[in-house]
């Protein structure tokens, strides 16, 4: 890829998309052990990704965002989950993924940048929270540098080849 320009589009995912995202889930889950699952990927239907989709595009408090390069290769993926419920549809939950091959090189903080502003013109979100394999440094560093406070760590939240592994909450306010 030495010298060769791309150009890096960040868009909502639209259901169009589910395919992708799928194969992108099973890439990703087999490069590294820092995501809640492994070579199976998400183990969802095309259909049912579609679906999801479809109805995540009319929520004011979720969205899903990919990062394509050409609009062509998905490299990335960022979301916000959430919920209905009067008392928590301010919390969202957010999940991030990036290939391997382009670790390093800003897709993640640039993924978290547009979620931030995302939450922030929604006008319903008010608190992001994720939780991160502790070990992942790489990550935590990302977290940080992008204002988001670690809250607790949590015991034995994954188990990968019999051992396990703690998670590190943490969340961003958004005021």
């Amino acid at each position: 890829m030495e010298n060769e320009k791309i150009e890096v589009m960040i868009r909502e995912a639209i259901p169009a998309d589910a395919k992708d995202i799928l194969a992108f889930s099973k890439k990703t889950g087999a490069e590294t052990d820092y995501l809640t699952y492994g070579p199976e990927g998400l183990e969802l239907s095309e259909a049912f990704e579609e679906m999801y989709l479809e109805g995540l595009m009319e929520k004011e408090n979720e969205i899903m965002l990919v990062a394509t390069i050409n609009n062509e290769e998905l490299i990335g993926i960022a979301s916000v989950g959430s919920n209905d419920k009067l008392k928590t549809q301010h919390v969202g939950e957010v999940g991030i993924t990036v290939a391997e091959e382009f670790w390093g090189f800003g897709i993640g903080t640039v993924l978290l940048e547009e979620i931030e502003l995302w939450a922030r013109e929604s006008g319903i979100i008010r608190r992001l929270e994720l939780t991160v394999h502790a070990d992942n440094e790489r990550a935590i560093g990302l977290y940080e540098k992008m204002g988001y406070q670690q809250e607790g760590r949590m015991a034995r939240v994954m188990m990968i080849d019999g051992e396990f592994y703690d998670g590190v909450m943490m969340s961003l306010l958004i005021d």
